[in-house]
């Protein structure tokens, strides 16, 4: 068993509470399902927003989810850089696991693409 990290990220339309909930769950979702992992697999969890999202904590979206009442979950503020993608979450899911970095699916979702198109082999949605 090793620790991995597993990245994702998605953005919303619209600085709203239910957008950015709604968005940090489905990128949890689809981390969970394309990963064969649940909560208790989990360390814990790393989620980032850009500076134009103040309206909602997205860990609280991940509440909603079963079995994460108990997984530790920081959210912090992304590095502002000019250029950088707008209306972004990026999340960085640490797990224990017995897969190779080689087949860890990390998941960019909407605009988030953009992010690391190196990774899109990892991205088979």
């Amino acid at each position: 068993m090793m620790t991995r990290g597993i990245r994702g990220a998605t953005t919303v339309q619209t600085n709203s509470k239910t957008e950015i909930h709604k968005a940090t769950a489905d990128a949890m979702t689809h981390i969970i399902q394309k990963n064969n992992i649940c909560p208790d697999d989990i360390s814990h969890i790393l989620i980032t927003v850009t500076n134009d999202l103040d309206a909602a904590f997205p860990a609280e979206g991940l509440r909603s989810l079963e079995g994460f009442q108990y997984v530790p979950i920081m959210c912090a503020m992304e590095i502002p850089v000019p250029s950088s993608l707008k209306k972004c979450i990026r999340l960085m899911v640490t797990v224990n696991t017995t897969k190779r970095p080689a087949d860890i699916h990390h998941i960019y979702l909407n605009e988030a693409v953009k992010l690391r198109p190196d990774l899109t082999l990892t991205n088979k949605q």
